[in-house]
Formats: structure tokens, sequence, C-alpha cells
């Protein structure tokens, strides 16, 4: 089960403390109750939405929206005022003053459930997929009506379509205190809520769900989201992006944090992504690159192929044929690499160039820690000419169903290597080594 959470309804130590006799509702099952003023006759309309006040550890019902259409005001029923829910109709103190309550009027810090949470787009606690809000469960002890979870299951969506007593999966509650508000700060200037992870758990997601979660975003609540990653993990993100979405995403940018996240993005990624801009945009672009970076890119925009040296990077790891099991694995642990790095330990000769072998990774593990390299080594080694288009490194990889490719030169010098990924997306990293 995912962090945050439920198949069943809280336990008693997850929810807040000093409350009892409570009861759990459904937002969807109160949307469209009847409010009346003292007797069920004394209907006033009917509830349209729920107001809370956002406060740790849960939000807090601060009123009734009833709106009524055909030109008429809106009226705000404070929680104060609530008498009882009842399954049948909520029930009502009649206003202070007058014969009917107040439009409403928002606050900073106030949200409204239908409003601003249901059908938002979630980033799930596990990281591997993006959900929807379908319904808000809720809580009443003491007067008090408190926000717990939110429901992504498809019970929620058919609570909302009225058939409430249908159940065809599981429950899917995850608790609020994982469901945070993003914090939108210079990027929106706005109330409404946009349901995210917090900030540090942004930069444990994968970049490519965070990507579908952006392409799902509506332009503000995009842009919110997009400003909340630091520069390398936006860069990643965009890379994983769908053209529509990277071209909104660029022209929204200021100058200095396009600088910042294009500074962290390889010649081949930056290709691929200036090659879906409008021409204005991009030339803009690429004035914020270095010199020799923006000529790369734009040989490589005016070839009908990328061939493989241009698409290539350094990112990998290489030993001579005399070294040790244990003394390679030791290295590799000891280089701080990012894991894409070591699918592959690529064998060179005593002249530290020319390719005589290659060893999975998952093979060196295994093999005795005092065993060499040209022991374990699978050779010839394929791979890739420089010259080679990207057609050619494609089909190389759909025959032989490599994670990696070396790129080597006339004399089997190796010169770099291509990833499947980055080869599909564009998403090639420039570590030097």
């Amino acid at each position: 089960m995912r962090a945050g959470s439920s198949n069943s309804h809280p336990r008693i130590m997850d929810l807040p403390p000093d409350l009892a006799n409570f009861r759990f509702i459904y937002y969807a099952e109160l949307i469209k109750r009847p409010v009346c003023v003292g007797k069920i006759t004394d209907r006033i309309g009917k509830l349209t939405d729920l107001v809370f006040a956002i406060k740790e550890p849960y939000p807090e019902a601060v009123g009734i929206y009833l709106e009524f259409g055909w030109g008429k005001p809106t009226q705000f029923i404070p929680w104060s005022r609530v008498i009882k829910v009842e399954d049948d109709a909520v029930f009502v103190q009649p206003p202070e003053e007058g014969e009917t309550y107040p439009p409403f009027v928002d606050q900073p810090g106030w949200i409204m459930l239908g409003n601003h949470l249901l059908g938002r787009t979630i980033l799930d606690m596990d990281g591997r997929r993006t959900e929807v809000v379908n319904d808000v469960h809720l809580l009443e002890a003491r007067g008090q009506l408190l926000l717990i979870h939110v429901d992504t299951s498809f019970n929620g969506f058919l609570r909302r379509l009225g058939l409430r007593g249908r159940r065809w999966a599981k429950e899917e509650l995850i608790s609020w205190k994982y469901v945070q508000p993003l914090s939108v700060e210079d990027a929106v200037k706005t109330d409404k809520v946009s349901l995210s992870v917090t900030r540090r758990q942004l930069k444990e997601l994968p970049s490519e769900d965070l990507a579908d979660a952006l392409e799902e975003l509506s332009g503000q609540e995009q842009q919110a989201l997009f400003s909340a990653l630091d520069s390398e993990k936006a860069a990643e993100t965009l890379s994983e992006a769908e053209p529509r979405a990277q071209r909104q995403l660029i022209s929204t940018l200021r100058r200095e944090r396009a600088g910042q996240i294009l500074a962290e993005m390889s010649v081949a990624q930056l290709a691929k992504l200036l090659a879906v801009l409008p021409h204005d945009h991009m030339v803009a672009m690429l004035e914020l690159l270095p010199p020799e970076n923006a000529a790369r890119i734009k040989e490589i925009l005016s070839e009908q192929e990328a061939q493989a040296q241009s698409l290539m990077d350094s990112n990998y790891l290489a030993f001579p044929p005399t070294a040790k099991v244990g003394d390679a694995l030791r290295a590799i642990r000891e280089s701080g690499r990012d894991r894409q790095a070591v699918s592959y330990c690529y064998v060179v000769g005593h002249d530290s160039r020319t390719l005589v072998g290659v060893v999975d990774l998952r093979e060196l593990v295994l093999a005795a820690d005092q065993q060499s390299l040209t022991e374990i080594m699978t050779s010839p080694v394929v791979s890739a000419e420089a010259d080679d288009i990207q057609e050619d490194v494609a089909e190389i990889f759909a025959k032989y169903h490599l994670r990696m490719i070396p790129v080597v030169d006339s004399e089997d010098h190796l010169l770099g290597v291509i990833r499947y990924k980055d080869l599909m997306t564009g998403a090639v990293t420039t570590v030097k080594v």
C-alpha cells in the first residue's frame, strides 16, 4: 500500500486529538442537499459548495456556499450557524440580521471543495502516476467539519454521479497531511489551490510523471508546478514533456530562469527542444547558450539526420583488461556516478582508448572479486560508428536489445555512448569524465 493511502476509515490515532462521537461524510453526498432554516419545510436553497480554511493539521469548514443562478446573489452561511447535518437536509439557524445571509466573499487561505479540489490532478505519493481527486472525505465531530482525506477511487467518481450505493473498487483515500497546496510564489497570483506533493517530494518524483502532470494542468497551474522545480529537475521534466507543453513552458520563462534550465541540458536535449519551438523563441534560446553549444545545435538542426557523434555523451565507465572485479566495483561505488552510467563497464586497451570488451553490470556483481575483466567480458562489442545516422543507431538497439551502445571511430577508439532512452527522448546527459 502506498504512503498516505487507505482502504478503510482512518485509525483513531490518525485523527485530530480530543474528538469523540465522530462520523465520516463524503463531500459528494452533501452536494445539492437541501439547506433549511429550523424546519424541513423552511428550505432556503441547496448546498452548492463547502468552504474550508487551510489549517494544521486538517482544514476546517468555515461555511456553506449557496448559489441560486438566474442573476440572484449567492449566500454564505457561516459554519457556526449550522445546527446539524441530516441525511435529508442541512439545518441552519436563521441569519442574525435580515431575511437572507450575506453574499459570499472569498478570503485568503480559504478553499472551496468543489471548485478548487474536485477534478484536480494530484501527484501520487508513490511517484508512479498521476491521479485525479474524485471526492473529499470529511470528519464531523463536536460541531466541527474537517477535511481528512482526498479520494482518488472510482467509487468517488460514482458518488459524484449520484450513484452513492455503488462500490466498484477499493477505496483510495490519501490523507490530507500528505497533500499540500503547492506554493506558487512569484509564478501565479491566485488563491486557487493546485494539489501536489511538497517541494522536497517533487524532487524525488520521476521526471516522466512530472511531465505527465504538467500536460494535464492548465496554464497558471502548469507554471506554478514548473516554478517549484529546481533547475536540474526542471530540465529533466522539460525534456520529457510533449512538444505542446514544452512550447507553453518556454514561452512563460523569464530569461534568467530559462538560462539556468538550459545550462542543465545536453546538446542533444537542447536540439530536440529547440526543434519544436517557434523560430523567434528558438533564436532567443540560442542566445542564452555558450557559442560552441549553439553552433553544435545549429548543425544538428540543419542536418536531416543527426549523426551518432552528435548524440553521444561521455558519461560511461571504462577499465583496463587487467582490472579486477573487486577493484572495479569499489571504483564504481566511490565514483558517485549517476545510475544511468553504470549499465555496462567498457574494457579498453592499455592505450586507454581502444574498445576491446564490455561487461554487463549484473555479471560484474555476480563475478568473483579476484577475476579480471578480461575473463568475464564480451568481445567483440556491438557498437555504432561515429558517422552512423540516428536511424542506424535505432536499428542496432532494436536488433540487440541493449540499454547502451558505445560509439567508436574507424580505429575502434571509444568516443562516447548513446543510451536507448536518450535516443528516443533526446535526454542525453553531459557529465565530463
